[in-house]
């Protein structure tokens, strides 16, 4: 069990750790980041990996964003709009096409990583098929056509675990690094269906593994378990009634929007959580975004810290 060391340092305006929760005047994150940090996020068009990204930018991070969407669609979002905004809030965004179906691509990115830089120092596994995820929300497996256990298996589990296995020699290299696997309460309670289901607890799974085998190395890897998440792809399922935005989820109930985080929300958990200086105690568990934010002192961007849960049981 690890001990609670205070994370304390302020970026754009927001206040974290014990500093922010007693009001004192924290330290700067200037004095944490110290030399320039390179960060990787899969899966960064929109959604919960755009909103890391963003953050690590705004923290002054170089962030290498990677997607399949250069061309705006249906869904709004895309790698270069993404970079684009990272540079706007003060960091440096690096926009990749990448298909994490293609391992060969995936590893080009890493090759270029190593070559403009020769460090890394966060990675962010959040790559995941989540449109294609809306058809079998609420069904059954023997309703679910075969191909489910492979996009989800596929584009989740092992792309996280293929972006480890190129990430992980480059912090290794430096004795230092963070992984963040975004996975789900889905891990340990019944959520959506068994694919989905079975992709997180794997997720966490290879999170607690990876860390037996990085312990003393000093790189360190958790999962993170977002909460219910205003993301682009959930605006468009938004339903209202009266003065309630709510959305709908086929076997679990109507959710209430007003409460749901940012996900920008995720990226204040993944700078926090690089700000703590027992890091390495943490290393192979799962985290809530919910929990870290009361724990850690940071917030939403309207100054809330969010109770809203898909899954109280978990």
């Amino acid at each position: 069990m690890y001990r609670h060391v205070a994370c304390n340092y302020t970026f754009g305006g927001v206040a974290y750790g014990d500093d922010a929760m007693e009001g004192h005047a924290p330290r700067s994150w200037g004095s944490v980041m110290g030399s320039e940090k390179v960060a990787i996020v899969t899966g960064a068009s929109r959604g919960i990996g755009k909103g890391i990204a963003l953050e690590l930018g705004a923290a002054g991070f170089t962030v290498y964003v990677t997607g399949r969407t250069v061309d705006a669609g249906m869904i709004p979002g895309t790698v270069g709009e993404t970079a684009a905004q990272i540079d706007e809030l003060g960091g440096h965004g690096i926009a990749i096409a990448c298909d994490h179906h293609n391992d060969a691509q995936v590893k080009a990115v890493f090759e270029r990583v190593e070559k403009d830089h020769g460090r890394l120092d966060v990675l962010v596994n959040n790559v995941y098929s989540a449109p294609d995820l809306v058809p079998w929300l609420g069904k059954k497996f023997w309703e679910l056509p075969i191909e489910a256990w492979d996009q989800v298996i596929n584009i989740g589990t092992r792309s996280h675990y293929v972006s480890s296995v190129f990430g992980a020699p480059l912090m290794l290299a430096k004795r230092s690094g963070l992984i963040v696997n975004v996975s789900s309460s889905g891990a340990v309670s019944y959520g959506h269906n068994v694919v989905y289901g079975v992709g997180k607890a794997a997720v966490d799974k290879m999170t607690a593994d990876m860390a037996i085998e990085l312990h003393g190395t000093g790189v360190s890897v958790v999962s993170l378990w977002p909460g219910l998440v205003r993301t682009e792809l959930l605006d468009l399922g938004a339903q209202t009634e009266g003065d309630e935005i709510f959305i709908e989820l086929p076997g679990e109930g109507r959710f209430d929007l007003s409460g749901a985080e940012s996900p920008r929300f995720l990226g204040r958990a993944v700078v926090a959580l690089y700000g703590c200086a027992d890091i390495a105690e943490r290393s192979g568990k799962p985290f809530s975004s919910a929990a870290l934010a009361r724990e850690l002192g940071f917030t939403d961007l309207d100054g809330t810290i969010h109770e809203v849960l898909l899954r109280p049981e978990a």
